[in-house]
């Protein structure tokens, strides 16, 4: 189970406007909401995905992905590695192409899901850092 390489990661980047954020916390000390936060400002649309929040980043807050009513280009999930499963299972029911799991969250089973569908996934790296790397900008 390995990552796309660099410039893989650098084309979802690029091609990528919608970002649904799996766990994002309207909490400004959260590093969901920081992350999320600087990658709005980058011209990304994040899409809050927590059913204990109404709107974060001015961002009207869905309580699964399955609820989100227009199109999803990332999951990107903040939530431990061993609550990745049936958030995976959920995106592998959408048409969302990249499934994005935070610094420090993995999951085999998630991964086997999910490229068995042919999505991209991305393990144990953090979106922004990524994006600051790889999009010099």
């Amino acid at each position: 189970m390995t990552n796309p390489n660099n410039e893989e990661i650098k084309k979802v980047l690029e091609d990528s406007k919608t970002i649904a954020v799996v766990g994002l916390s309207g909490k400004e000390n959260r590093t969901s909401h920081q992350v999320s936060k600087a990658m709005q400002e980058q011209g990304y649309r994040i899409i809050p995905v927590n059913p204990n929040e109404e709107e974060v980043l001015g961002e009207k807050a869905y309580a699964s992905l399955k609820d989100v009513p227009e199109d999803i280009d990332i999951v990107n999930v903040f939530r431990r590695s061993e609550q990745i499963l049936p958030i995976a299972e959920e995106t592998a029911e959408i048409s969302a192409p990249t499934f994005w799991m935070q610094q420090g969250i993995s999951n085999n089973e998630a991964y086997e899901l999910l490229t068995n569908k042919g999505k991209t996934v991305i393990m144990d790296m953090c979106i922004k850092v990524a994006e600051s790397v790889l999009l010099k900008n």
